[in-house]
């Protein structure tokens, strides 16, 4: 080996030495709140942003929205929209979108059981929230299967176990529990198992209800706190094209009233129940996500909405969705202008349609985090776990997502550069041809100068293959174990514990709560 070559290897060792010694946790408190320092991404114009705002616009006041809960239909009516009883539809003139969009909030707090979890929603601020809804789990030794309470309860201990997720999600969906009495369970576990912000479903306004009630006695709130106090959210999702069905109707009545968030989400695949072109799928998802706020602001003016975007497109040789694409990047770019066109917060996602956890599956949710982030998203929803077009939760995809989650973390993180940064002094210390691990800036400074990987194995290829030669699938698998191995639930009062478990005990006997449709 050359002299070069030998002193390569032997800052090769000294830097897995360094590195590997010990753990560095130091950084993780940092990734609680996190702030965006970077200018978003453009697609349009200032000008063609407008325009598109003004062609959706053109849509509520021309064609409508179809609304299939009468009572939402009533609202609309109320407030000055045109309702026609016989075809369900609903035009809504652009006065009346403006005057909705100016008592909506452009930023609110959502408050967890634990303030330290509170969270800003808005401006530059970034809330990561893991993959919520998909009905089958997979991981690495069982295969792919039904989810179940247990994957659901395993889902929010991996949630409270990293700092980089902030809020919750669905998970997955537990399928041993029948649908009527699923979310009691799953709203008491998200409230026991963790202190961070639960996200619920809207499935009629019996479970919403109940979901609320849960919520108010594990934050220990009088109803008329709750009401005033933004602390559980839920995503709404239109039938595009341009209906607006039962259950998401009801849920944007209940959660406005009640003061909670709705994530308003048109999901829009460009070829298929949108426009083919970005601009005309993100014009249709506009005018269906502002159809959404004005039910709101008419239900109480001043109800917290975060704007939300899910525009992709589809495989046009299949009819298959894609996710992670050119064009599901530049669709969120685009969505976040508009966002920011009305002053609203943006809700993104990370997303693949990759079947299994490969290199398809990181390449498709890193352009979709991407997209996201540098588009300047504030709440990113499905951003650890997703797989499968969202048909499946991975244990293994949840622990590669949470790897990318604290590198977005940590190039958020401000870059000193005082006169000791500059490193002048070391730089003088080693001199030419020499090596600065072991000079005094460095001895410093390394046990937190970089970021530790959660999941990368940066050990030469001997290390690595005589440690075993573990993928990072492989590697993956270890640390969600180790993970739900080592969590510790968080401390509850015994009297709100027994309050939640009478609630669920009671509302079960009563049959619990059938969803809408």
């Amino acid at each position: 080996m050359s002299e070069r070559g030998d002193r390569v290897e032997r800052r090769g060792r000294r830097r897995a030495t360094a590195t590997t010694a010990e753990p560095v946790n130091e950084r993780s408190r940092g990734y609680r709140h996190l702030v965006n320092p970077f200018e978003p991404l453009k697609v349009f114009s200032d000008d063609q942003v407008a325009a598109i705002h003004q062609a959706a616009l053109s849509i509520l006041e021309n064609q409508g929205m179809r609304v299939l809960l009468p009572e939402a239909r009533q609202r609309y009516a109320a407030g000055g929209a045109s309702v026609d009883e016989s075809s369900q539809m609903v035009r809504i003139d652009r006065g009346l979108v403006a005057a909705s969009l100016a008592t909506t909030p452009r930023e609110f707090t959502l408050h967890a059981k634990d303030p330290e979890w509170n969270l800003p929603i808005g401006g530059r601020h970034v809330v990561f929230a893991p993959t919520s809804g998909p009905p089958n789990i997979i991981d690495s030794e069982r295969g792919r299967r039904a989810g179940t309470f247990a994957d659901f309860e395993n889902v929010m201990r991996l949630c409270q176990s990293f700092d980089v997720i902030h809020c919750l999600g669905g998970g997955v969906e537990p399928q041993d529990v029948p649908i009527q009495f699923r979310h009691l369970h799953t709203t008491r576990a998200m409230l026991m198992l963790t202190d961070k912000v639960p996200l619920v479903y809207a499935r009629g306004a019996g479970q919403i209800a109940d979901n609320f009630e849960l919520v108010r006695l594990a934050y220990g709130l009088s109803a008329e706190e709750f009401r005033a106090r933004p602390c559980v959210c839920c995503v709404i999702n239109t039938n595009s094209p341009l209906q607006l069905d039962i259950p998401m109707a009801d849920g944007i009545i209940n959660f406005a009233a009640a003061g909670q968030p709705s994530i308003i989400t048109p999901f829009t695949l460009a070829g298929a129940m949108a426009p083919v072109t970005i601009a005309g799928a993100l014009t249709l998802a506009h005018a269906e996500a502002l159809a959404g706020l004005v039910l709101a602001q008419l239900v109480r003016p001043g109800a917290p909405i975060i704007y939300g975007s899910f525009t992709s497109n589809v495989d046009m040789k299949s009819g298959s969705p894609a996710f992670g694409t050119p064009e599901y990047a530049k669709s969120s770019f685009g969505a976040g202008q508009l966002a920011r066109h009305i002053g609203l917060p943006w809700r993104s996602s990370n997303a693949t349609a990759a079947n299994t956890v490969d290199a398809q599956a990181a390449y498709e949710s890193q352009m979709s985090l991407w997209g996201a982030l540098l588009g300047g998203c504030n709440f990113v929803l499905h951003a650890a776990g997703w797989l499968e077009s969202g048909l499946s939760t991975s244990y293994e995809k949840f622990l590669l997502d949470i790897e990318m989650l604290q590198m977005f973390a940590e190039t958020f993180q401000p870059v000193p550069a005082t006169a000791a940064d500059l490193a002048l002094d070391a730089v003088a210390e080693v001199g030419p041809s020499g090596h600065f691990f072991g000079c005094a800036h460095t001895m410093e400074r390394y046990r937190t100068a970089f970021y530790a990987p959660l999941v990368s194995d940066w050990r030469n290829f001997g290390q690595w293959t005589e440690a075993g030669s573990h993928t990072a699938t492989e590697r993956a698998t270890t640390l969600w174990k180790d993970a739900l191995a080592r969590y510790e639930a968080p401390a509850r009062d015994p009297a709100i514990v027994e309050a939640l478990n009478a609630y669920v005990a009671r509302r079960s006997a009563e049959g619990g709560a059938p969803p809408v449709s």
